[in-house]
């Protein structure tokens, strides 16, 4: 009986509809992956953007402090903050680099509010000023040297990730690696070269997706549900930003920065409102989408009688638990990165209305509740895109001559995979299943005591 039925199932043909849900995936990728391609190519700048000419002033050069000669402080204005003793004096500094390398120089430390303190050995930054006048200092020394320790930093950071993912790892390095570039060569020099924030946000952002999700999770079904549903989701966050930002009127301008490029360069600063906003939601996005699509995958694999309605329930569930988490966690890096900013609304007192109405705060809540309805609409988008391509669908056929349904392509295997269906894994009687059970087995299928 069992070896019938085996054999039955290895004779038997693959599900139409996993075939189908194969084949209609690939038809939404490929032209999505087409026009991304081809939107990528037409708006990829043609070089950089013309700076402003470079004034003859400063260079930044490196050196070395080899010793610190502490002085006390002077005398302060009435009302300002008096100086850290730690900054008050002069250190000699080894010049590293240029013209005058290896040679020593004497320079005063930096004592105004907010400077850092220096002590011996040190790597600093100094600035150089080639048409210093006669009697006026050439150095000035400005800040310490970070180049090895962010080196460090990051070697422990990829020897970590490479460790623990191992393949996995290196491929989401150097998924990483193409974020990156993309943004550097693509995304920030087309906004600079006048090209429309919010279309070069979203071209850049599906090149991310397409590029990052692929190549760090692999071409599967699971990993085509994430993409599409991480592009639904980045659609409905667009559609939202854009009418959040019309109806608060934000202008995008809350600090220098936006000030200057608006005065300067002439930059749509409610686009690249737009476009941060969707770019910073890319990156929680994929992360939601991904978990969802690979955890109903996995319900689907260990409970093949599951249907879509089940599949679907039970995936939502769990994107609920990780929406709660994440909801926390996005308010919560708001919150650390506009700390000093929030300190200065509490020390001046205002009402928490006037706070929240404010250009800066304002445009940061409508950054948070938009991004946060993005990652919202992920969970019931990918989950049912996962729970329709990995349920178990009926065979007619099948059902009608007796013969045993065939199980679907699992959604976490290649799309290359072979579509020869497998022998079906041992059922609750074991692999001899035709065969009686011993007498202690017999005891405990009874529940009776071995």
């Amino acid at each position: 009986m069992g070896a019938n039925h085996a054999h039955d199932h290895a004779h038997g043909t693959a599900v139409p509809a996993s075939r189908r849900a194969v084949v209609a995936t690939l038809a939404v990728l490929l032209p999505l992956a087409a026009v991304t391609l081809a939107a990528l190519v037409l708006l990829w700048p043609d070089g950089r953007p013309e700076a402003p000419q470079e004034q003859t002033g400063f260079q930044r050069v490196a050196g070395t402090i080899t010793a610190v000669a502490l002085e006390p402080c002077g005398e302060t204005q009435p009302g300002a903050p008096e100086p850290h003793p730690a900054t008050c004096g002069k250190a000699t500094v080894t010049v590293g680099e240029g013209r005058d390398e290896g040679r020593q120089v004497t320079l005063s430390l930096p004592s105004g509010p907010g400077s850092q303190r220096f002590t011996a050995g040190d790597d600093v930054v100094l600035l150089h000023n080639p048409q210093a006048e006669e009697g006026m200092p050439a150095y000035q020394l400005s800040d310490h040297d970070r180049s090895a320790p962010l080196l460090l930093l990051g070697a422990a950071f990829a020897l970590a990730v490479i460790a623990f993912g191992r393949w996995r790892g290196l491929t989401a390095l150097l998924g990483l690696a193409i974020t990156f570039v993309l943004l550097l060569t693509f995304v920030i020099p087309g906004i600079l070269g006048g090209e429309p924030p919010m279309l070069v946000a979203i071209v850049g952002a599906s090149a991310i997706m397409l590029s990052v999700l692929f190549l760090t999770h692999g071409f599967t079904l699971a990993t085509s549900m994430a993409v599409l549903g991480t592009l639904a989701s980045l659609a409905v966050t667009g559609v939202l930003s854009y009418a959040v930002i019309g109806v608060a009127k934000l202008s995008g301008i809350t600090d220098d920065s936006s000030f200057t490029l608006d005065m300067s360069m002439s930059i749509d600063t409610q686009g690249l409102l737009l476009a941060s906003i969707m770019i910073g939601a890319l990156g929680v996005l994929d992360d939601v989408t991904v978990t969802q699509s690979v955890t109903v995958s996995e319900l689907a694999a260990a409970n093949p009688s599951y249907g879509f309605r089940r599949l679907y329930r039970a995936g939502s569930r769990i994107g609920r638990a990780h929406i709660a988490s994440v909801i926390n966690t996005i308010i919560l890096a708001y919150a650390g990165a506009s700390l000093p900013l929030l300190l200065l609304f509490s020390i001046g007192e205002q009402p928490l209305g006037e706070v929240l109405t404010t250009p800066v705060i304002a445009q940061e809540v409508a950054r948070s509740v938009v991004g946060t309805l993005g990652l919202i609409s992920a969970v019931p988008i990918t989950t049912a895109l996962a729970a329709l391509v990995t349920s178990r669908h009926a065979n007619p056929s099948g059902a009608a001559s007796g013969e045993p349904e065939p199980a679907p392509r699992p959604s976490g295997e290649s799309f290359f995979a072979d579509d020869t269906p497998r022998a079906p894994l041992p059922g609750p009687d074991g692999p001899y299943g035709d065969r009686p059970l011993p007498r202690r087995a017999r005891h405990r299928r009874a529940g009776s005591p071995p």
